[in-house]
């Protein structure tokens, strides 16, 4: 674990709720796609964000979803605007991308579980990599998929990736599914053996899923998401 310092690049709001935050460390260090770093706040106040960046990025970038009545994540919006500066400590998790593997992947944000999925991918494209991939986002409405642009323009540059977006409101153009993300995947897979699958979110819904993904024969060893080493 590297303790760096960071420049804060950019921070503007994607929408109401969340933020997209980039920073730039004094030097670089190595970590994998998929993992997270933590911002400290003080000696024992760390708060982690995955990385949304690919690995080898000059710049490394945040999204934090902090609607200005969530004060946890807002506390740290307002110190990196009013500082510029913030210390990381980074790389942390388990839930990287197995490049090697070759098995199809699915992978599974809900809300701004997308900085994470954001990294795999771009680091999938990075390595010239063509394993099927379906990428299912879930948010409640359509302007809570703040960004919506970039997975819709991989989906239609990359015919091994699959963006499949899920709102639980929709407007009657709404150009994806309606329904509420973990219902969405039980309807389209019979089984889900065989896959990779890579998920992130608020941990009620990951520890769902793993629920879900039980009952469809998931192998475990092969079902990756942070959340797992904090919820039973």
């Amino acid at each position: 674990m590297n303790s760096i310092r960071c420049k804060v690049e950019y921070l503007a709001p994607f929408n109401d709720a969340v933020y997209q935050v980039t920073l730039r460390p004094e030097r670089p260090f190595e970590f994998a796609a998929g993992q997270y770093l933590s911002i400290v706040m003080g000696e024992k106040d760390k708060r982690p964000f995955s990385i949304a960046s690919a690995p080898g990025s000059e710049l490394l970038e945040l999204h934090i979803g902090a609607a200005v009545t969530e004060s946890y994540p807002m506390q740290v919006v307002d110190r990196l605007r009013d500082q510029g500066e913030i210390t990381i400590e980074a790389p942390a998790g388990d839930a990287y991308l197995r490049h090697e593997s070759h098995r199809p992947r699915i992978l599974i944000a809900g809300g701004t579980g997308f900085s994470y999925i954001k990294s795999i991918v771009e680091q999938q494209i990075a390595l010239g990599q063509q394993v099927e991939t379906t990428l299912y986002w879930g948010c409640r409405t359509p302007s809570a998929m703040y960004f919506e642009s970039i997975a819709r323009e991989w989906h239609d540059a990359h015919p091994w990736l699959h963006f499949v977006p899920v709102v639980e409101e929709a407007p009657a153009d709404w150009q994806g599914r309606t329904n509420r993300l973990l219902d969405q995947i039980d309807e389209d897979f019979v089984s889900l053996g065989g896959y990779d699958i890579y998920i992130a979110g608020r941990f009620p819904m990951v520890g769902a899923a793993r629920e879900l993904f039980r009952q469809k024969g998931v192998e475990e060893q092969h079902l990756y998401g942070d959340a797992f080493a904090f919820i039973k």
